[in-house]
């Protein structure tokens, strides 16, 4: 028996044991999630909905696709704009087919529970609690910007083609700054805002162009 289910603003044709990968839905791996949206189930067609018809699925990874680009160009104008993109992803598997009302019979895999130990065992076995000076030192390096700001007033980044109020904020948060700094990233410096920022490798070479004609420009003057 098969169905036709709609999730994500999609449709599927699904049956038992399928794996498919569909828009994100809430919750972990292991988790059983019903789809309530059945268009049909074999050769009864709903009006719009089969009554009484679910689909469940059991979600089996949470992930994100591929990254895919938007270029945007304007003739004579000296203006592109390359946007990247990576699609929040769920891979499931249909377990069951439901209809009249039913509820799934497979329930959420049960999550890992720490074992308990004996009190005195546990308290002869604890280990020391780290200081709190260690724990507070360790957090802001966890959250370390990928570059150092330098010192003093930093320019408008807004001026780069491409670069608007909320792309600059980003920016400033990861210790970039100046006009200066853009135009001496590296390939490396490039690969490492393509992998931690939602900006493309492309579009950041381009800021660098830019950048260093500003720079130049700054110079002249």
């Amino acid at each position: 028996m098969f169905a036709v289910i709609k999730t994500g603003g999609k449709q599927y044709r699904v049956a038992a044991d399928d794996i498919l990968k569909i828009e994100r839905v809430s919750g972990e791996a292991g988790d059983i999630v019903e789809f309530a949206e059945v268009l049909a189930v074999g050769a009864t067609i709903g009006a719009p909905l089969v009554a009484g018809a679910t689909v469940a699925a059991e979600i089996v990874e949470q992930g994100r696709g591929a990254k895919v680009y938007s270029f945007k160009k304007r003739r004579r104008q000296n203006s592109r704009r390359i946007r990247g993109h990576r699609q929040l992803l769920s891979t499931v598997r249909i377990t069951e087919i439901l209809t009249g009302g039913a509820k799934p019979s497979k329930k959420a895999a049960a999550k890992p529970v720490a074992k308990k130990t004996d009190a005195p065992a546990a308290k002869s076995e604890a280990k020391p609690a780290p200081k709190k000076e260690a724990s507070a030192k360790s957090a802001p390096e966890a959250a370390a910007p990928l570059f150092k700001a330098p010192k003093g007033k930093g320019d408008d980044l807004t001026a780069i083609k491409g670069i608007g109020p909320v792309a600059r904020d980003q920016m400033n948060e990861q210790g970039i700054t100046t006009f200066a700094q853009i135009a001496a990233f590296s390939a490396k410096d490039i690969a490492r805002i393509d992998e931690a920022m939602p900006f493309s490798a492309d579009q950041i070479s381009d800021w660098r162009d830019q950048a260093k004609a500003l720079v130049k420009e700054a110079g002249k003057a």
